[in-house]
């Protein structure tokens, strides 16, 4: 039966560029709203920039723009991503619209004429310089419990407590570095406690979605269970919900209260709404019918774990209370790590989704190997090079691929393009249709990985069927060979290119653009595929042609190596931003002595560093001056190192700090680049003050 379903994802903040978290969750949904179109539902897929919000304000404001042109201009560099990664949003919004604002102040009208909204005074920390409220991230001071310095207002990032800003010791504004003070404000609450609340959401959590499955999974239902107690009598954890901000703010305003504004994540979500009212009215569809509560349309959400307590409690909630349709499901996901790590610019452990592309990484490579790792759990998801360049090689290129280049040539060759069977084909339809419905049912459930791994099982089958057969041997002398052989070489050839294209139809939700070149340049088809068409046995092809190119490993150092600084003055780059002495003190710059120093093999950038810096061992260092130094150039030579930068894992090992070097920003190797050798005297070990 064919379904209505709405689905959208986690709304970007536009105070920055997406980051490969994003690139990852938008592809999850992308994958599952095609398999669903393949299926025949009718998919809205809509998402926006969540555009307010103080930080958005102040960077706007450091940077001597307005808000608005901070949030265009990170949203115009949104197709370059979506489009990239061959992520088809049907419509892309903002929520600092006319629909978001209409939409948002409906809701808060209708619920504080539902009794949901209530007053009070708060008490919290007012910048004095800058004339305004701060939140807890402005703030910073000593952490109460472990006496770190400069730990922010709601958590200490050394010991891991928990606490108010309040609870700091000697607390300043990060923005003026004055000393905040205390004053009293009114603040508008939406009453997540109120009984009717808890008793809603203890039945939502625990319901199912319009086809029957469960609407949470079974990590997060758990989780809702702490906050919600159970309907058998545990008490609810519920506090009320602050919805309020007060001026200055970059938000939307609260109705009947000036100078009150609503709070970035009470319109963030509304957002959802607003996108998909301005592509209804794009589209001429009906969007009351669409999201009406008595409708049939289903509503799906992909997002992150981190933001699960308000999409899994204030939002359906606060739907729910203003007479809305509340989500069907909620589908959440882990984080992205690479090879074990959290990700980290700075730590050469972050992947920059533009780099992947500018420097022409294929981006189906990073499709299938985001499904290959997704299931339906939220778990986290790692990303190891090695592991990469292994799967999509021996998958995409070694199996499916080659199904294709192998039969293909037999068939152009010998037969004009003609395929043929011998005897019944009814065994390899039933075969195909098994196979298709159960990868079509992993991917509804999410399973990704699951239906990878079914693609792949099948692609080894044919692979074997093929090699059994031994078609080479059958097309030796095959121009005077009888009519039996003939007939045996092009059915073998046919039914391994009729499991291609199976398999082909089976990854077009992961590899949209691959499949249809397949579909066109190698069947002449013209539609996009739907499910059913896997167990149709094609019967002619044209010549087959290049589909796809393996990685190459040295593009996995490219992709981690940062890029080179953009000259911003002829000779030389301007002076960075001012920091104090505190800043430069978390730098530990220490004299080392180059031990050894080797070229590494594979890298036509790096150099292996063996130092010495005064431990009682030795740091290995991968340096990117190889172009300038030849390693016995080096060996003996003393050098200053970054003691104390994180360990970056690399394909070649694990580099354990950096050398400094000094160039000109616009400078080529052979301009110079230099590293920093210490006056006569200095010994390994020295701190550098």
């Amino acid at each position: 039966m064919s379904r209505t379903i709405f689905v959208t994802t986690a709304l970007p903040y536009a105070n920055g560029s997406f980051h490969i978290g994003h690139i990852m969750e938008y592809i999850q949904a992308d994958i599952w709203v095609r398999s669903m179109r393949m299926a025949g539902h009718t998919v809205h897929f809509v998402g926006a920039d969540d555009a307010h919000g103080a930080p958005i304000m102040l960077k706007a404001e450091a940077e001597g723009i307005t808000p608005e042109a901070l949030v265009a201009r990170y949203a115009s560099e949104r197709p370059k991503y979506l489009n990239g990664f061959h992520i088809r949003f049907d419509h892309w919004h903002s929520t600092d619209s006319a629909e978001n604002i209409a939409l948002s102040q409906d809701i808060y009208r209708k619920l504080r004429a539902a009794g949901f909204i209530d007053s009070r005074q708060v008490e919290q920390f007012y910048d004095p310089v800058k004339g305004m409220f701060l939140p807890d991230r402005y703030i910073k001071g000593e952490c109460p419990r472990c006496h770190a310095k400069d730990q922010y207002g709601d958590s200490c990032e050394v010991c891991g407590a928990v606490y108010t800003p309040t609870e700091l010791i000697d607390p300043y504004s990060t923005l003026t570095h004055a000393r905040p003070v205390l004053r009293s404000s009114e603040h508008f609450f939406f009453k997540l406690s109120d009984p009717r609340c808890v008793s809603f959401l203890q039945e939502w959590t625990n319901g199912t979605q319009i086809n029957g499955a469960k609407r949470l999974q079974p990590e997060v239902l758990a989780k809702t269970r702490e906050w919600l107690g159970t309907s058998e009598g545990a008490e609810a954890n519920l506090a009320d919900w602050d919805i309020s901000r007060d001026a200055p703010y970059f938000g939307i305003p609260i109705p009947d209260a000036p100078g009150k504004y609503f709070y970035v994540w009470l319109d963030a979500p509304v957002g959802y709404l607003a996108s998909l009212q301005a592509y209804c009215a794009l589209q001429g569809l009906d969007f009351d019918a669409l999201v009406d509560p008595q409708g049939d349309t289903q509503q799906v959400h992909f997002i992150g774990k981190d933001i699960v307590y308000f999409h899994a409690l204030f939002w359906p909630a606060t739907l729910k209370f203003s007479g809305r349709k509340t989500p069907d499901m909620l589908h959440v996901h882990g984080f992205i790590t690479v090879s074990g790590e959290k990700m980290s610019k700075s730590r050469g452990t972050g992947i920059s989704p533009l780099r992947y592309l500018d420097i022409g990484m294929d981006a189906e490579w990073m499709r299938y190997y985001i499904a290959a790792k997704l299931n339906a759990h939220v778990e986290d998801l790692d990303f190891n090079p090695d592991d990469f360049v292994a799967r999509v090689n021996s998958d995409l290129i070694g199996k499916y691929v080659n199904i294709a280049s192998r039969a293909a040539t037999f068939i152009t060759r010998h037969f004009d393009g003609a395929l043929a069977y011998v005897g019944e084909t009814d065994g390899l339809q039933a075969e195909l249709a098994e196979v298709v419905e159960q990868v079509e049912a992993d991917f509804e459930a999410r399973d990704y990985g699951r239906a990878i791994r079914r693609i792949m099982a099948q692609a080894d089958r044919i692979n074997q069927a093929f090699d059994a057969a031994k078609p080479w041997v059958l097309a030796k002398g095959i121009a005077g060979a009888d009519a039996t052989q003939k007939a045996a070489l092009q059915d073998v050839c046919s039914r391994a290119i009729a499991g291609f294209r199976a398999l082909s139809v089976m990854l077009t939700p992961v590899l949209p653009a691959l499949t249809e070149r397949v579909a066109l340049e190698l069947f002449g088809e013209t539609r996009s595929y739907r499910w059913r068409d896997a167990t149709q046995l094609p019967t002619h092809i044209t010549a087959f042609k290049h589909l796809m190119q393996r990685v190459d490993p040295k593009q996995l150092d490219e992709l981690f190596e940062p890029p080179e600084p953009e000259p911003t003055l002829p000779g030389g780059e301007a002076i960075a931003q001012t920091i104090d002495i505190k800043d430069f003190a978390k730098l530990d710059l220490r004299i080392a002595r180059i031990v050894a120093c080797t070229e590494v093999e594979g890298s036509d950038k790096l150099l292996r560093l063996s130092l010495d810096a005064g431990e009682g061992r030795l740091r290995q260092v991968f340096s990117g001056i190889k172009a300038a130094y030849r390693p016995e150039d080096l060996t003996g030579k003393f050098t200053v190192l970054v003691a104390n930068l994180a360990p970056r894992k690399m394909r070649f090992g694990v580099s354990e700090g950096m050398v400094l070097a000094a160039s000109h920003a616009d400078a080529s190797v052979d301009d110079g680049l230099y590293i920093l050798e210490p006056w006569p005297g200095a010994q390994a070990g020295m701190r550098i003050s």
